[in-house]
Order: C-alpha cells, then sequence, then structure tokens
C-alpha cells in the first residue's frame, strides 16, 4: 500500500453488510461529496440462507427496500430491479406487497453486484482514535476464512451494521455439535441439514415466532407423510399473530421512536418484552395454511402425526442414545414432563452481535447499565457524534430498530450526520396519532 493510500481518510467506513449496511451503501453511492467504503467478513451477501424456504415472503411490503423510503427514484429499489429482471409485470399481475423472501435476497444481491463501494472478505478487528480521525483495522481473509493479511482505513465516521447472531437457550445450546447423533440445530440452519432431520424419525420445533412456523410447516407437510411425528413447543401462551393494525404500524413512526428513546432504560426493556407480537409474531395467513394442513392431515378420521404445546418451557435436554429427551414445564399448570424426540430445531430468535472492536475507544463509547450499546436518538454512541449504530437498538429505539421499512430513513439521519446536510429529505412527522401527551397551549 502507498504512502497516499495509508495516509487517505474516508468520510465514512461501514463495518457489515446485511441489509441495512447495504441500504447506506447503497444511498451513499450517488452523493458525490461523499468518500465510503463498506465491509464485511464474507465472501458477497447472503440473507438467512438457512431458512429460504419455498413460497415463504417478506412481512413487510416491498416498499421497504433498500432505499425506496429514502430515496423513490432510486435505480437501486425494488421495483428497478423487477424491471431490470423482466419480472415487473409478473409482479404487478400476482397483485401482492410482500416479496419472496427468496427474491428479497436476489434484489439485494443485485444491488450489491452494483456498487463499488463494497470490500468483502474483510473482518474488522478494532476501530481506535487516531487524532482527528477513527482508525479501523481489518483482517484480509482468504476463501477459507484464514486471515491473510491486515488492512486499516482511516476515517471521519464508522457505522456499525453489525447485525444479530443465532441464539440458542443455555438446554439446547450444550447439544449442539455434541458427538451424539441427534441433531440438534438452529433454524438458522434448517435447510442445510433438512435432510438430515427427516431421517431422524421424529422432529420437535421450539419457538413460538415467523420462523419457527414456517419451519414447522415445511417438515410436518414432508414428514407426516412417511409417517413421522412433528411436534411444536412455545413458552407463548398462544400461536399468536403478527400485529399489523395501521395504528399500530404507526409505532415505527419517528414520533413513537422520539417517546421510546426518552423513557427510562427499565420501561423500554418492559416495553421491547410486551412489543414482541409487533414485530416477532406470525403471519395471520401463515397460521390459516398450518391449520389446514393439520385438517388435511386428520381427514377419514386419521390421527394427528403432531402435538402443538404452548405455555411450554423447554428446562433442560440431554441425549439418551435414543434420541433426545426434553424435560418441559409447562408455566400456567405447573406440570412438568419429558419428552422424547429425535431431533430439534430451535427457533428461538437472534440476539446483537458483540461490538467488541470498539473496545480500544474506552469511554468514548457509551454502554448502559446492561451493558448494551446505548444508543442516542440520532444512532450515535458517542459525544463526538462520529460512531453511528444501525439495525441493533431496539433496546433504546423499540420496533423501529429490526424493522426494515425503517432502515432507509435511518440511513437517511446517518448521511445528514456525516455529510452535514440532508441528501434524503427527512420525515420527522408522519403519524396521525400523538405518543405521550401534548404540550400545553
Amino acid at each position: 500500500m502507498s504512502a497516499a493510500a495509508r495516509q487517505h481518510v474516508h468520510d465514512l467506513v461501514g463495518i457489515g453488510i446485511g441489509p441495512f449496511g447495504l441500504g447506506l451503501a447503497a444511498l451513499a453511492e450517488p452523493l458525490p461529496d461523499l468518500d465510503a467504503v463498506f465491509v464485511d467478513q464474507s465472501d458477497g451477501f447472503s440473507w438467512h440462507p438457512g431458512v429460504m424456504i419455498e413460497g415463504a415472503t417478506l412481512q413487510v411490503p416491498f416498499l421497504a427496500d433498500l432505499v425506496t423510503m429514502a430515496d423513490p427514484t432510486s435505480p437501486c429499489s425494488f421495483l428497478a430491479f423487477l424491471k431490470a429482471t423482466g419480472r415487473l409485470y409478473p409482479f404487478y399481475v400476482r397483485e401482492s406487497f410482500y416479496p419472496l423472501r427468496s427474491e428479497y435476497d436476489e434484489y439485494c444481491r443485485w444491488v450489491a453486484a452494483q456498487l463499488d463501494s463494497l470490500r468483502w472478505r474483510r473482518r474488522a478487528v478494532a476501530v481506535e482514535e487516531e487524532g482527528e480521525h477513527l482508525l479501523v483495522t481489518l483482517e484480509v481473509l482468504g476463501a477459507d476464512g484464514a486471515a491473510t493479511g491486515v488492512e486499516q482505513l482511516r476515517t471521519r465516521h464508522v457505522a456499525l451494521a453489525l447485525g444479530t447472531a443465532p441464539h440458542l437457550p443455555p438446554a439446547l445450546a450444550d447439544l449442539v455439535g455434541a458427538d451424539g447423533g441427534a441433531p440438534v440445530l438452529h433454524s438458522a440452519h434448517y435447510l442445510e441439514r433438512k435432510d438430515e432431520l427427516l431421517e431422524a424419525g421424529s422432529v420437535t420445533v421450539v419457538g413460538s415466532g415467523q420462523s419457527a412456523a414456517e419451519v414447522y410447516r415445511d417438515l410436518l407437510a414432508e414428514a407426516a407423510p412417511r409417517g413421522m411425528q412433528v411436534d411444536w413447543v412455545t413458552r407463548s401462551e398462544r400461536f399468536f399473530p403478527m400485529e399489523y393494525t395501521k395504528l399500530t404500524l404507526e409505532m415505527t413512526s419517528p414520533e413513537y421512536t422520539d417517546l421510546h428513546r426518552a423513557l427510562p432504560e427499565s420501561v423500554r426493556d418492559r416495553l421491547s418484552r410486551e412489543q414482541r407480537a409487533l414485530h416477532k409474531g406470525i403471519s395471520a395467513d401463515l397460521i390459516d395454511e398450518i391449520h389446514e394442513l393439520l385438517y388435511g392431515l386428520t381427514s377419514g378420521g386419521r390421527e394427528l402425526p403432531s402435538r402443538l404445546l404452548t405455555s411450554t418451557a423447554v428446562t433442560d435436554a440431554r441425549e439418551d442414545g435414543d434420541g433426545i429427551v426434553l424435560d418441559l414445564a409447562h408455566s400456567l399448570t405447573e406440570e412438568t414432563a419429558e419428552h422424547r424426540t429425535g431431533a430439534v430445531v430451535a427457533a428461538t430468535g437472534y440476539r446483537p452481535r458483540d461490538a467488541d472492536l470498539l473496545a480500544p475507544l474506552g469511554a468514548r463509547v457509551r454502554y448502559d447499565e446492561a451493558g448494551r450499546l446505548d444508543v442516542s436518538r440520532d444512532y450515535t454512541v458517542d459525544d463526538r457524534g462520529r460512531l453511528h449504530v444501525l439495525g441493533t437498538e431496539q433496546h433504546t429505539h423499540g420496533v423501529t430498530g429490526p424493522d426494515l421499512g425503517f432502515g432507509a430513513w435511518r440511513a437517511s439521519v446517518v448521511l445528514a450526520a456525516v455529510t452535514g446536510r440532508e441528501p434524503y429529505p427527512i420525515e420527522r412527522r408522519i403519524a396521525f396519532q400523538t405518543f405521550g401527551l401534548p404540550a400545553a397551549h
């Protein structure tokens, strides 16, 4: 690397190229006064390949693409992708706002192929201060994932879009990778190990959200004709649908985010638990499809090859030579029982990835009492406003954190901070309702 390259200072370095990082890159690309580069340790864009189940759709409309809500004229919109791939009229005739999940992944890869600012196989390991700038240290990865060298990027701003990682409860995590033959896996790896599951004799799905429902339906449809037992266990008191009424959707608004961010940490945490149905519920259509499948499997007086258990927690798990034994506890009756199964798919959600690469910055980075990044209203975690966070701020900002449709709005705020202007106008009032009490007149 030349001395000039070593001294070059970018305006923005983005770390992580999932949907939120890719959306920021797509919106940054056409800005002539912005020098931005985006890095990721992967070989290329890939969005939840383990649950790319045939026919599965997004739970948000196509307008919640990478760019449209910031710039409807962008050449990186979902509609532009459909036009470029000859699918715009079929999508129109289909008369559904909800793209296929596989189609959304293809769209994102199409956008990524158009951007010159993306750098793959770059693992960010540290962010440090260097005078007035930030220094981002990267490991350059080979095709086998091993580090082959080191790069350093100097920048005025850093945007962290680290995404989330699959989460397993301790009882099940201890069985993943065990020497036994019974498969225990997170739903993120479902498709790559589906054939193994279908040979297990019986399968239990653990979890309550959309992924659990999709995996259960897919397994049941294929395994039941083989005579396999497919069970579904959830701690939730019911198989609840995602809340999707219009006034509730206004909670994915700047006005509600203003209120949520201003609340005490303990209140925000309580609301996050109570508001799970706003983004972790099952689509109502899928619930109906599952019921229809169950109805068909019992036609002619056939016994249902499945048990659906609500209000039931997995408190422990172990292998016993014949498969897996789950210890179950019912939260309402306080009963306990053993449940035997040949395999387990845990659709138990995701947690934000650790931001350990910020450790060299020490006290410059804000954390809350629980040790999480304390993300300000404008998505920064430092007093100088140079460290931006995208997509993992649900604990501070509420339901807009993981919402794909809000990604472009948040990216607009970050780009305004980086450029000192609003390259994409930021709507600050979009809701009809008032959150909190109105100001006195």
